[in-house]
């Protein structure tokens, strides 16, 4: 699924893991939308997301998320 974003982005729904994940990427948790500011590389393939709010996530490597992702266009 794709939708117009006003500015020249395009977002999609996407499944993420911690393999996938980027900074940008919005993850809906508890009802509310978290951005990922910064990612850092945990042992066994984990990953410690760090979401604009300051707040903390460990995605384990097997983890699936559904997230937004804005793509944009040149």
């Amino acid at each position: 699924m794709s939708a117009w974003v006003p500015g020249g982005a395009l977002a999609s729904s996407i499944e993420i893991t911690a393999a996938t994940v980027q900074r940008g990427d919005v993850i809906q948790l508890g009802g509310h939308a978290c951005q990922v500011g910064d990612l850092f590389q945990l042992p066994r393939g984990a990953k410690r997301l760090v979401f604009e709010s300051g707040e903390l996530l460990t995605m384990h490597a097997r983890t699936r998320f559904v997230a937004v992702r804005m793509l944009r266009r040149r």
